[in-house]
C-alpha cells in the first residue's frame, strides 16, 4: 500500500487531529503516503438551532463514513464523542487513542470563576449534558445556546453575547486558545461525556490491512473506558446529544464508572458509582 486517504471534518480541531493520526501513520510506516479527504458534515452546515432539536444520528460522522463505504477514502478521524453507538454495517470503530484531559472548562473574560458569576448571568454552551449539570449547580443561571465552531464560540464570547461560556479544555489545549482567554476554570464538578477527550478510529471492516495499520494507534486502557462509556448509553437508549454524562477510569486493577441523567433543566437528576 503506498498511499491512505483519511476522512476528516474540515473544521480546525478535525485537522489538528487527522493531522496528528497523518504524523503518527507516517512515522510508524514512512513507505506510506498519507492525505486527507476534508469533509464538511451536516453538523456543521447546521447552525441556527440546537441539534438535539434536528433529530436523527451521525451528524458529525455520515459524510465521513459515506466517503469510505463509497471507496473514497481508507479511514476517518473522529472526535469518539460524537460518534454514535450504533456504527454502520460494513464499518467498524477499531482503534481508540490515548485519552487526555477531559475536563469541561468555564471561560469568561470578565468573571474568575463559575462562583463569581452574578444572579441570572447567561452562560453559553448547546450540550443538554452541560446545561443539565450547570443548572444542577447554579440553577439562578441563564443558559443560552451556543453554536459554531471553536473559534466561533470564543469570538462571540469576546463580543459579550455571554457573560460565560463552556467547552471542553482538550480542543482549546490541542488549538493553543488557552493563553488568549482571561479566566478558564475546571469544573471538577461536571462529569464529561462518553469518549470525550479521545479520537475514534474507524475502517472499512473488510479492509485487513487497514486495520493492521490502525490498530498501532490504539491505546487499550482508552479503549476499555470509552467501550464501557459507550455500551452505557446504548443500553440506556440514549444519544450523543442527550443528557447524560457519563466516563469510566482505570485505577491499577480496579475501574470506576460515574454516569448521571437527568432533565436539560437541571431537574430530577439521578448520580451513580460504581467501582470493581
Amino acid at each position: 500500500m503506498e498511499k491512505l486517504i483519511i476522512a476528516t471534518r474540515a473544521s480546525n480541531l478535525a485537522l489538528w487531529q487527522a493531522y496528528h493520526i497523518k504524523a503518527r501513520i507516517e512515522t510508524s510506516f514512512p513507505e506510506i503516503t498519507v492525505e486527507l479527504n476534508e469533509i464538511t458534515s451536516k453538523g456543521d452546515k447546521i447552525l441556527d438551532k440546537p441539534l438535539a432539536l434536528v433529530g436523527g444520528k451521525g451528524h458529525f460522522t455520515k459524510e465521513l463514513e459515506d466517503e469510505m463505504l463509497e471507496g473514497n477514502a481508507h479511514l476517518a478521524v473522529h472526535s469518539l464523542k460524537d460518534v454514535p453507538t450504533y456504527i454502520p454495517e460494513g464499518l467498524e470503530l477499531c482503534a481508540i487513542t490515548t485519552r487526555q484531559d477531559q475536563s469541561d472548562v468555564f471561560l469568561s473574560h470578565t468573571y474568575a470563576s463559575l462562583d463569581d458569576l452574578p444572579e441570572g448571568a447567561v452562560v453559553g454552551t448547546t450540550s443538554l449534558r452541560r446545561r443539565m449539570q450547570l443548572l444542577e449547580q447554579r440553577p439562578d443561571l441563564k443558559v443560552k445556546d451556543l453554536r459554531g465552531n471553536v473559534n466561533t464560540r470564543l469570538r462571540k464570547l469576546k463580543e459579550g453575547q455571554y457573560d460565560a461560556i463552556i467547552l471542553a479544555y482538550i480542543g482549546l489545549y490541542r488549538l493553543d486558545l488557552l493563553k488568549d482567554i482571561p479566566f478558564v476554570e475546571k469544573l471538577s464538578f461536571m462529569i464529561p461525556p462518553m469518549g470525550q477527550a479521545a479520537l475514534g478510529i474507524e475502517i472499512v471492516s473488510s479492509n485487513d490491512k487497514i486495520r493492521k495499520i490502525a490498530m498501532t494507534l490504539n491505546d487499550e486502557n482508552s479503549f476499555i473506558c470509552t467501550k464501557l462509556e459507550r455500551d452505557f448509553v446504548s443500553k440506556i437508549g440514549a444519544g450523543c446529544s442527550a443528557p447524560v454524562a457519563v466516563n469510566a477510569i482505570i485505577t491499577g486493577d480496579s475501574i470506576t464508572v460515574r454516569a448521571m441523567l437527568g432533565y436539560p433543566d437541571g431537574t430530577h437528576i439521578m448520580h451513580k458509582e460504581l467501582t470493581s
